[in-house]
């Protein structure tokens, strides 16, 4: 409770602070635009969701950071659509993955390697020794 206190003071305060700088008109449609934003990353959240399972099937990620990160971009556009000046800071932070990835490893070790450009390769590699062959018999009856 104490910390929903101190959220809703820091966003008076910010909120007041920056309205009254760039005035009423621009403050409505800055509101406008982070909703907009909001939704368009609420929208196209599959995207996202397919790198970070990419990240997934490289071990450059575990299971638990791979949910936490989506649910740090799906937070973050709700952030974004909830209007004030701080939640859309908040937000936008949440959006970058440098962010979210230090706020997810700071307790975990990365395990694996994360070159993605590695596996493709290798997998090129081991098919390359393999000869494809057809066999085309000329007998047509069987002795």
């Amino acid at each position: 409770m104490v910390y929903f206190i101190l959220y809703l003071f820091l966003e008076v305060l910010l909120s007041v602070s920056i309205s009254s700088s760039i005035g009423g008109l621009l403050t409505f449609v800055e509101i406008m635009i982070s909703a907009f934003i909001g939704i368009s990353i609420l929208i196209n959240f599959r995207k996202t969701l397919v790198e970070n399972m990419t990240a997934v099937s490289y071990n450059c990620i575990d299971l638990a950071q791979f949910q936490r990160l989506n649910l740090f971009t799906l937070f973050g556009a709700v952030l974004l659509i909830v209007p004030g000046f701080l939640t859309d800071i908040i937000g936008i932070l949440m959006q970058f993955s440098v962010f979210t990835s230090m706020l997810v490893n700071r307790y975990n070790v990365k395990s694996g390697n994360c070159d993605a450009q590695v596996h493709p390769q290798n997998n090129l590699k081991k098919d390359s020794d393999v000869i494809d062959v057809e066999i085309i018999s000329t007998h047509t009856t069987i002795n």
